[in-house]
């Protein structure tokens, strides 16, 4: 049987990747931004950065559910056209989910028949819909 490729990350482009990555840990369940110890701080200094909220590659770790990796990367340039590819994120109480999201920085683009079209603060697409 021929070996496969299994999804190890996602990437958000972003103009403030530590913003994005906080905007997602937020957004979904049992994400968190991975730590900052002496060693990622000291690799950061390396690369001439000081702080971590100017990291240009911030990671999101899963929790013991798993699943991929979340990485929020610095690009120079703007979203300028649709995704073509995106997250589509599930809810009990969408409604509710919307309102949440909206909270943390998204944007409603379009209210469709059976989900709800987002924006993360980067202009970066999903959908919520119901479970």
């Amino acid at each position: 049987m021929p070996v496969m490729a299994t999804i190890r990350d996602i990437v958000f482009d972003s103009a403030h990747p530590a913003s994005t990555a906080r905007f997602w840990a937020a957004a979904l369940d049992d994400y968190a931004i991975a730590p900052y110890d002496e060693e990622e701080l000291a690799r950061l200094r390396a690369n001439g950065i000081n702080d971590p909220e100017d990291d240009p590659s911030v990671l999101l770790l899963p929790g013991p559910a798993g699943g991929p990796r979340i990485f929020a990367q610095l690009v120079p340039e703007p979203k300028i056209a649709k995704n073509r590819v995106h997250l589509d994120l599930s809810a009990s109480d969408v409604d509710e989910e919307i309102r949440r999201l909206t909270e943390l920085g998204a944007r409603v683009v379009a209210v469709r028949e059976r989900w709800t079209q987002m924006a993360d603060p980067d202009g970066n697409e999903f959908c919520v819909m119901a479970d």
